[in-house]
């Protein structure tokens, strides 16, 4: 027979394990798609050692939880389809870049077709060896095609004056560009180029190289008075920006979390995303400085609301309370109103007394559908 203390033990328990599966909900719910099947193991072992009490909330918990992780391998093997479809993709590219005799952008792009198909996930392992295979192969073909490019180039050195009114040529067919990042690029292995096939011979190289050299500066400075008006652009959005931290940090100093501030707080987020970057260095500084704020506030409403909620509860819980003492003191009455009708001598006393006893009983019913309602509710949240 368990005295109070145990009892007491016993919905401790009880609530400690309805808390863990909560929290293993929230696990399942918020799988990565990269997570590795231990991890599914561990999560199902772990549920299974939870108490079973054979409730009907523990029901609705395990439904919850079996949702989740059948989300996650529907998800898993979309995510497989997806990504294969991705690498077929990756693959036909290589494949018609493998003819390409474009060598420096045939580089760039196969390289960059490589960081592709790193960045895309897996399509479960023996169809991602496969995938590679055919990917491997376009890209060695590629790759052994350029150094063949390259070793016929080596023995056209010989002609230095020639390779080098080639580049020169290359490098002026660039001077309009305004792909600023891979023409800088271009001119950058234009130059290892130069460099690499030697002396044209005194009577020919300055000229050459003032040619070269004029081509190669114009850009740099078209390059330069882009990204000067640039970051002066940047500089601007980083003011906007800490107008707006300033605005959020006045909301989140009122410490109060109305209707009005939360609309003004999530405002202003949208309102960050329209202005636009401010720049890689400043940016991350910025964005971190505003999300704090943002963070601040919206966990302040969220303890705010939780504190609501708790005293709703508190306030449930004591209105069953005093509910259930009335239902008690209700059927003490009635134990002694039917000890002292057994002393009663007329038939009208024991009509009246049976007649106040059948509305206690009536309150006594409307009291416990009013507990059970008090139940379901506090139950459902």
């Amino acid at each position: 027979m368990y005295n109070e203390n145990d009892e007491l033990y016993e919905v401790n328990d009880y609530d400690e394990d309805i808390r863990c599966r909560e929290a293993l909900i929230e696990e399942a719910k918020n799988l990565p798609e990269t997570a590795d099947w231990k991890e599914i193991l561990n999560l199902k072992k772990r549920w299974k050692r939870i108490s079973y009490w054979d409730s009907a909330y523990e029901e609705k918990l395990s439904e919850e939880f079996d949702s989740y992780i059948d989300v996650f391998y529907a998800k898993r093997k979309e995510g497989y389809q997806s990504n294969e479809v991705l690498k077929q993709e990756l693959i036909q590219r290589a494949e018609t870049l493998a003819e390409t005799d474009n060598w420096n952008q045939g580089s760039e792009e196969m390289n960059e077709l490589m960081n592709q198909w790193k960045a895309t996930g897996s399509a479960g392992r023996d169809t991602d060896d496969q995938l590679w295979d055919a990917f491997n192969a376009a890209r060695q073909k590629f790759f052994d095609r350029k150094h063949q490019h390259w070793e016929e180039l080596q023995s056209k050195f010989g002609n230095a004056r020639q390779v080098k009114e080639d580049l020169i040529k290359k490098a002026a067919a660039l001077v309009d560009s305004k792909d600023w990042q891979k023409t800088s690029e271009e001119f950058r292995h234009l130059m290892e180029e130069w460099k690499a096939v030697g002396s044209a011979g005194k009577e020919y190289e300055d000229q050459l190289w003032a040619a070269f050299n004029e081509s190669r500066q114009t850009f740099y400075e078209r390059r330069n008075a882009y990204y000067n008006e640039l970051h002066a652009e940047q500089d601007q959005k980083y003011e906007q920006k800490k107008e707006l931290i300033a605005k959020a940090k006045v909301i989140v100093d009122r410490n109060e979390y109305t209707r009005e501030n939360t609309k003004e707080m999530k405002d202003l987020n949208v309102e960050w995303k329209t202005i636009g970057s401010c720049g890689k260095d400043k940016e991350d500084q910025v964005w971190k400085e505003f999300r704090e704020i943002m963070d601040a506030y919206f966990n302040g409403l969220k303890q705010w609301n939780e504190q609501k909620h708790q005293q709703w509860r508190q306030r449930m819980m004591d209105a069953r309370s005093r509910k259930q003492e009335l239902v008690q003191n209700q059927k003490r009455q009635i134990k002694r109103m039917q000890d002292e009708m057994v002393g009663l001598l007329g038939q009208r006393a024991i009509d009246e007394m049976e007649e106040r006893i059948e509305e206690k009983k009536e309150f006594i019913q409307q009291l416990e559908e009013e507990l059970a309602d008090i139940e379901k509710r506090l139950n459902e949240q």
